[in-house]
């Protein structure tokens, strides 16, 4: 480990070994145990071993990360939000034992770190919600990790650092803390202002960004998140291109940009004090936030889960402790009368003013609307284009669920009929029986195995709307939380995703039943049959629900189609 002291940010701790020690270590590192880094964990580690984590030298204890929930602050009191802990299955942990070593790597099983472990520990995620995002409603991205994706044990203890984590893009835009430090002490940059970004920049945010440089009379570095973002953000590939090009709407010298690795967690004024702590650590003197810094959005009952300017009261309250300046700023918008953009707390009253929000704009882009010269750049909103085309052109997946028996499987070969009919698209049809055969044979009906078949399905599914095509997904898939997790995998490719509820009765499932499989449940000759004896959590909001009693297929089928061409996916016209 390496303590690093340069002239922003304070001392840096740098926790890669020496390239001799580290070859001597991976060669011993072949008898310890291995555990293979998630995403969100190759994002972190990323950040302990280069420094911009700094204080911190590894995974934390139980004792730092109890009091980092409750306090803000690692045991010996330093000031710090958001608890950085290695996750792993209790079945990985019980052969485990303090004072062992865990050889860390990344998925294709590059040796990226080592960890002493020198605590084991179960943490209560309920109590980390409540206490770092102040809420437990799984609505919160954050929360909804804690309670659904995390492992149940912590690993804490020291790293010790042998290979950098790979990456294959933008590697000149991808620099250290330290050698952002040097590059700004070369270039003479003695006042820097770090603009945080996971969104495409558009011109409000380049008239704040080159408001907040000249207040306080430093040079600009734009320092986007390309690690783990919002579900349903654009992909940083796409985002990058679209900062190289605003990057020329700096004038020369003025600007920098860099790209952060960094899992977010969507934690609002905490994540917002991480954030100052982590730009601080790259050599950053100023820190701009804005409205609603690295808000989640809307709670399970419609609110905001934080205040639109509660992240810049927090941070500022500590700033001397952190050791960065805030440059807070209010929400920008276009004034009509003065043709250019203004903080919303200057505009007068007899001034009008022009605004197009996140949601507005991604509506525009997904039906192909125009977007005016005012809010963004010619440049970056073909970029986007290429990326996100109209819904007209892109790939969909629609998601059938309901009790065996219902008539998802006849609905969706009479859709996919339909819709080669139609042409423009290719069509792939996902049946529940035929997946079981030949994507999932080796798989039982636990409930486990149940979640894996429809997380392969979602996979799929994910692959072909990417690819622009449409997939049609006929599953039981009973439980609310996995068909969630389906959602998330195919939006995140950038598609459309539309849930139907075949709502059919369990009774009229019954009556229907040609294999029997209902009689043999009830006699119980089969096991976790759903609608059984096991449950069928019913969709709360699905995009369409359709009762099949007194519905023929083609009359289900033609509703679908409707649902379709309303929500753009189709044309009929």
């Amino acid at each position: 480990m390496t303590d690093l002291i340069a002239p922003h940010g304070g001392q840096l701790k740098i926790l890669y070994l020496p390239s001799a020690d580290a070859a001597e270590e991976k060669v011993r590192a072949v008898d310890y145990v291995s555990w293979d880094l998630t995403q969100r964990q190759l994002c972190d580690i990323e950040l302990l071993l280069n420094g911009g984590f700094s204080p911190l030298e590894g995974f934390l204890d139980r004792a730092d990360y109890e009091r980092v929930v409750e306090e803000m602050r690692l045991a010996d009191g330093t000031l710090w939000p958001i608890p950085i802990t290695l996750d792993v299955t209790r079945e990985f942990a019980e052969g485990l034992a303090v004072g062992d070593k865990v050889a860390l790597r990344d998925p294709e099983g590059l040796l990226i770190a080592v960890l002493d472990v020198a605590e084991i520990w179960e943490p209560d995620r309920r109590a980390e919600g409540l206490g770092v995002f102040g809420t437990d409603d799984a609505a919160h991205p954050g929360v909804h990790y804690l309670f659904h994706q995390a492992h149940p044990v912590c690993l804490g203890g020291r790293l010790h650092g042998l290979s950098e984590p790979v990456h294959y893009d933008f590697n000149h835009l991808r620099m250290t803390p330290e050698q952002l430090r040097e590059r700004f002490a070369k270039a003479g940059w003695r006042r820097v202002v770090a603009f945080q970004t996971r969104n495409p920049m558009h011109r409000a945010h380049v008239e704040l960004t080159f408001r907040a440089a000249k207040q306080v009379e430093a040079n600009l570095l734009i320092n986007p998140v390309v690690g783990m973002t919002k579900p349903g953000d654009v992909d940083h590939f796409s985002r990058v291109r679209c900062y190289e090009h605003v990057l020329k709407k700096y004038p020369e010298q003025t600007t920098m940009l860099s790209l952060l690795p960094l899992a977010m967690r969507m934690g609002g004024p905490r994540e917002a004090m991480w954030h100052a702590l982590i730009r601080k650590n790259h050599g950053c003197t100023h820190f701009i936030i804005g409205r609603d810094h690295a808000g989640p959005g809307s709670n399970s009952n419609g609110e905001s889960f934080y205040g639109p300017y509660e992240a810049q009261e927090l941070v500022e309250r500590y700033s001397d402790e952190i050791g960065i300046e805030v440059v807070p700023f209010r929400m920008m918008v276009y004034v009509k009368q003065r043709a250019e953009y203004a903080p919303v707390t200057e505009v007068h009253d007899d001034e009008s003013v022009l605004n197009i929000s996140g949601t507005e704009f991604r509506r525009r882009m997904r039906e192909g609307l125009e977007i005016p010269e005012w809010f963004g750049y010619r440049e970056v909103v073909e970029e986007l284009r290429r990326t996100y085309p109209p819904k007209s052109k892109q790939g969909f997946t629609i998601f059938f669920t309901g009790l065996s028996g219902s008539g998802k499987s006849t609905i969706a070969n009479a859709v996919m009929v339909k819709l080669m009919e139609l042409g423009g698209r290719r069509v792939t049809l996902l049946d529940g029986d035929l997946v079981r055969k030949h994507l999932s044979s080796e798989l039982g009906f636990s409930k486990e195995h149940r979640d894996l078949n429809i997380k392969r399905i979602g996979f799929v599914a994910g692959e072909i709307t990417k690819n622009g095509g449409v997939a049609l997904c006929a599953p039981i898939a009973p439980y609310t939380e996995t068909r969630r997790s389906v959602r998330q995998m195919v939006e995140e490719t950038g598609g459309g995703f539309l849930e139907i509820h075949i709502a059919t009765p369990l009774e009229e499932c019954e009556r229907r039943d040609r294999k029997g499989l209902y009689a043999k449940a009830r006699a119980g000759l089969i096991k976790n049959f759903t609608g059984i004896d096991d449950p069928y959590e019913v969709p709360e909001n699905p995009e369409l629900r359709i009762d099949t009693t007194d519905c023929t297929p083609d009359e289900a089928a033609q509703q679908i189609i409707l649902k379709l061409e309303h929500t753009g996916y189709i044309s009929l016209r």
